[in-house]
């Protein structure tokens, strides 16, 4: 695995929020700290100033002496004492097969850019983006890369959601990134409750001093502020829905792999984990004191209402809120604008 920058980046990135130049939507590549090429894309929040559009921006309606959407009052919030929403900015995870130019996760980044800036890319093995898919395991780079580009953009709060593969990615990456103060736990170290684990043991330790220093200036920057999960399931190598017997199958079988890079347009690794990397319910009680929504459908094709329970009742008291959807199927493809509204909302809140 490489030890140089995980955000390194292959095409100009849009100007820093904090530059004072007018936020465009922007597509560029980022590199992972393994190496692997990622296809992200910015879109500005829909009320910052400057934003074409935005009531108070030149040519805009309202003309330049308008009111800017969500302007702040006094105290520097939203009139709430929140944070101001410019400083948030929010990064989806898709799930297995999806990429950021499917329509359902496009519809995603336009209902959440009401609310803040948003970041849409395609994991490993998907899309444009390069390497293979690993279906969870090291796709927590792919987060870590983008989380990183988007504080580089001048964000000071960064949140993820993450959609069925997309959720166990983003669950673990907040537990092995989740604070600054353990934003070089992740592939080194260990932390607490998870110690015996493989994936926190020795990666970075054994490392020369000055390579270590490297990756841990790498993972600076890459903590989450709150995550969200939506649709993930709470532990591995689940069989127990057809979906899923078809999804192993699509994963570990020759044939599955060749139906998955021609039929579904996923590349997918053909290794084993090796080794089987901290599952979504072992990594959730790592990640307070980051805040943590589950969301999950009552009509869930992939995952029972056990999975989103388990992980919920892995958390410390208070530390997970859970919210089940009646009537919501699976992911992205079932989430509907009330409900993204409502993640977007609780994620402008959240602390």
């Amino acid at each position: 695995m490489s030890s140089g920058p995980e955000a390194e980046f292959v095409l100009p990135c849009v100007s820093s929020i904090t530059s004072g130049v007018r936020q465009v939507r922007r597509r560029t590549w980022l590199l992972t700290e393994d190496g692997v090429r990622i296809e992200a894309a910015y879109e500005p929040w829909a009320g910052a100033p400057g934003t074409p559009g935005t009531p108070g921006t030149p040519g805009a309606p309202g003309g330049a002496a308008g009111p800017a959407a969500g302007a702040t009052d006094g105290d520097g919030g939203d009139g709430d004492g929140t944070t101001p929403r410019g400083d948030l900015a929010i990064v989806i995870a898709h799930g297995f097969s999806g990429s950021l130019h499917r329509p359902a996760l496009q519809r995603a980044a336009r209902t959440f850019a009401q609310h803040a800036a948003v970041i849409t890319f395609s994991f490993r093995g998907h899309g444009r983006s390069g390497g293979r898919s690993t279906v969870g395991d090291r796709e927590v780079l792919d987060v870590a890369a983008v989380v990183r580009w988007a504080r580089s953009l001048g964000h000071a709060r960064v949140a993820t959601v993450g959609f069925s593969m997309g959720g166990s990615v983003v669950i673990r990456h907040a537990a092995l990134y989740g604070s600054a103060a353990a934003a070089v736990r992740p592939y080194g170290g260990s932390s607490s409750g998870a110690q015996g684990h493989p994936e926190h043991r020795g990666r970075t330790d054994s490392l020369p001093p000055g390579r270590a220093a490297l990756a841990a200036h790498a993972r600076a920057g890459t903590h989450t502020d709150a995550v969200v999960a939506i649709s993930a399931p709470a532990r591995w190598y689940y069989r127990g829905t057809a979906p899923m017997r078809r999804l192993h199958w699509v994963v570990q079988r020759r044939l599955g792999r060749l139906v998955g890079r021609f039929g579904l347009r996923t590349r997918i690794h053909p290794k084993d984990w090796d080794p089987v990397p901290l599952s979504p319910v072992e990594a959730v009680p790592l990640i307070p004191p980051v805040p943590l929504l589950i969301v999950h459908g009552d009509r869930d094709p992939y995952f029972p209402l056990d999975h989103p329970h388990s992980l919920a009742d892995a958390a410390p008291d208070g530390a997970a809120e859970l919210w089940i959807e009646a009537d919501l199927g699976h992911a992205e493809n079932a989430a509907d604008p009330t409900l993204l509204h409502r993640v977007a909302e609780w994620l402008v809140a959240a602390r």
